[in-house]
Formats: C-alpha cells, structure tokens, sequence
C-alpha cells in the first residue's frame, strides 16, 4: 500500500523532529525528572491524585474532579481501545540506543498514534480547567511536560502527542457538554 505524498512528508518530519530531541543532550538530573514524571503519568496516576485532591472539597471542586475523571475515561477508551487498533502506527526507533540511558522507560507494546498519555492528561487538564479556571495554566502546563516527556523517553513521535493531545481535548468536550446537559436536565423548572 502506497501512501499519499503529504503523509509521507508528515512522516518524514515527524521522524526527524523525533530524532532531534532523542540526539539533544540534557543534564542527566532532567533526563531522571522527566523519566519520573513519564512513569508517574501512567494510568492517569497524577489526574487520579489531583482528582482525589479536588474531591474531599464539595460544590466547583468535586465537580472538576468528576468531570475530569470522566474525560479520561472517555480519552483513555478512545485512544487506547479504538486509535491505537486502527492507527497501528509502530513505535520509533530509539533513535542510537543507550545515548541517554537516563531518559528511557520501558518501550509500551501498543502501538505509538495516538499518545494515551497525553490524551488523558490533555482530557483531565481542558476538563478541570473549564470548571476551575485557576487550575487551567497549571494543569494545562503539566499536560504538556507529561507530553513531551513521552518524546523525550523515547516512546512516542511528535505527531503521536500532537494527536493525543487533539483526542483528550476533544473527549474532554465531549464531556463537559453531557456535563452540561445533564445539569440543564437536572434543574427544576421554575414556573
């Protein structure tokens, strides 16, 4: 099967942007911090913590935590369980292995497009944000490094996080509007 000349051009610099950071040196105590949080991301771990946080307070707070929890439900289920077995997308070649020891986690054995991990920090980030404003630049920041992080260790092209972070953004608007619907619904009528 041939591909269309845009796609291979896409590809083309998606590999090479790949390979840039894999060949960048960083100071090994990066290398360590952005490998922690990489593996710190996984399951949603640091959404579940901040959604646990969130949780203990009533009204705006346990509703963020709600409605965050949900859009990476849907984000994760979307992404893992249909994009990835359609996409079928293989991992990148870690690009001179054992240049930077430091940086890797386990190579995952699903397939790279879309990035699970950014979908669902992407989800929670966009989700939280929209019900705490406050927590939009930090949470927004943190979808970011957790990202990047998935370049940096070498588990995922650019392109997997871009499309990762366009699922979670996407499953966390989904879910915001049921939220909304569902509270419309909810209200008594006034007469």
């Amino acid at each position: 099967m041939t591909s269309h000349p845009l796609t291979r051009r896409l590809g083309d610099l998606d590999a090479r942007a790949y390979a840039a950071v894999a060949r960048t040196p960083t100071p090994d105590a990066v290398d360590v911090a952005v490998r922690t949080l990489s593996r710190l991301a996984n399951h949603s771990k640091i959404s579940f913590t901040i959604a646990a946080a969130l949780a203990v307070r009533p009204g705006r707070p346990r509703l963020a935590a709600a409605t965050g929890l949900g859009a990476v439900g849907v984000a994760s289920v979307t992404a893992n369980l249909l994009a990835k077995r359609l996409a079928r997308r293989p991992r990148p070649p870690r690009a001179e292995p054992g240049l930077f020891p430091r940086r890797y986690v386990v190579m995952p054995h699903s397939a790279s497009f879309p990035s699970g991990h950014t979908a669902s920090a992407v989800a929670f980030a966009v989700a939280v944000g929209r019900v705490l404003p406050g927590m939009a630049a930090p949470l927004g920041a943190l979808a970011a490094i957790v990202g990047y992080s998935r370049v940096h260790t070498g588990v995922h092209y650019p392109g997997d996080v871009a499309g990762g972070a366009v699922l979670g953004a996407a499953s966390a608007a989904l879910v915001l509007k049921a939220s909304r619907s569902m509270q419309t619904g909810a209200s008594p009528a006034r007469g």
